[in-house]
């Protein structure tokens, strides 16, 4: 039951844009005992279809930029082709700490700038 709502939340999550790996990484480590790259796979597998529904969404409500969505596409693609071979080399405790790191200085970031919102 507790994975179903983690699927749930972490659905929603990824739909607004935020990043549903935020909640379903954690919750796959502690909830599912899973070590950290199984989590981190597993993760990008329940990415694909979210994704693409989200982004149906956002297309009907012409909610992306395309021009600037392309190079974003392509330097993102070496980026994740370098990321995924770091994350796979790299022993699982260092990929948590690195992953926790991301989640605590984002979260910092997101809590100072929340009054320069446009």
């Amino acid at each position: 039951m507790i994975l179903f709502l983690v699927g749930l939340i972490s659905g929603i999550i990824s739909g607004m844009g935020i990043g549903g790996g935020a909640i379903l990484i954690p919750a796959l480590t502690v909830v599912a005992d899973l070590e950290q790259h199984l989590a981190q796979g597993t993760n990008l597998l329940f990415f694909i279809p979210t994704a693409i529904v989200a982004l149906i969404t956002h297309i009907k409500n012409k909610r992306i930029n395309f021009k600037l969505s392309i190079p974003l596409i392509i330097f993102g693609l070496l980026g994740v082709y370098a990321g995924s071979r770091i994350a796979i080399a790299a022993p699982g405790d260092l990929l948590r700490k690195f992953f926790g790191a991301f989640l605590f200085l984002s979260g910092i970031y997101e809590a100072l700038r929340r009054g320069k919102e446009r």
